[in-house]
């Protein structure tokens, strides 16, 4: 098993998506340039099986889309405009494969992938992540999901992966709990709020990273990394710098 470990300070959340729009190859190009260590996006299935990289479930507020992204093939999504609705200089700018953004993050920088899904809406969604993953021959990579069920699934296709436990709320022992739910986490995924010294200190003592989103004050950031939480997810990498 890989045991390399995941050092990374500052993820890039859903790329640079402060400076270009969210989830697409020139928010992850951006955020590349700046320098980061990790980048997370979020990936959803094609009616026809593809996994793509996007946020919300349905298409109106990042693409000139409507509807379900579930309902829409490849061939039809790959046509919308993912940049206009940021700012007009990114018109064209279109909704990027999984396969096409891990060609165009580099080897070095860390990727987080969050499935976003549920099993009536996105079956097959962990088999397709893993096999794509597989074929672009990556090491770095996390997974994380709110649907720890998803976790579980992917984790029977792939025992290997690395499980970010992404959970929002407090939970006093989240460790346990991944234990139960038969989960083998390699990090917590928590909102800033819930993220200190205490949670950072045990998790420490039971081998587990924690990383904390959203953070886009560089304050509030230093005030974590001090308290030993690992690292954070921003919007916006170039003013929070680890």
């Amino acid at each position: 098993m890989n045991r390399e470990p995941v050092e990374v300070r500052v993820w890039a959340h859903r790329g640079a998506s402060a400076e270009a729009p969210e989830n697409t190859l020139a928010a992850f190009r951006r955020a590349v340039e700046i320098g980061v260590g990790g980048i997370e996006l979020d990936v959803q299935l094609t009616r026809d099986g593809v996994p793509v990289v996007l946020h919300d479930p349905t298409l109106e507020r990042t693409t000139d889309g409507r509807g379900w992204v579930g309902d829409w093939t490849w061939s039809e999504l790959r046509r919308l405009d993912a940049g206009a609705w940021f700012h007009p200089r990114f018109a064209g700018e279109r909704i990027p494969t999984l396969a096409e953004a891990l060609v165009a993050i580099p080897e070095e920088v860390w990727v987080n992938i969050e499935l976003k899904t549920t099993p009536e809406v996105y079956r097959g969604l962990e088999e397709q992540v893993v096999n794509c993953v597989r074929a672009s021959g990556r090491r770095r990579i996390i997974y994380s999901s709110f649907d720890h069920s998803a976790l579980e699934r992917l984790q029977r296709i792939d025992p290997e992966a690395r499980l970010g436990l992404l959970y929002d709320g407090f939970l006093l022992s989240p460790w346990k709990y991944a234990r139960q739910a038969g989960l083998r986490i390699y990090s917590l995924h928590v909102r800033h709020w819930f993220a200190g010294r205490g949670l950072a200190q045990a998790a420490r003592r039971k081998g587990l990273a924690v990383f904390a989103y959203t953070v886009n004050d560089p304050l509030r950031a230093a005030h974590l990394f001090s308290s030993g939480v690992n690292g954070v997810f921003t919007d916006n990498p170039r003013r929070v710098r680890g």
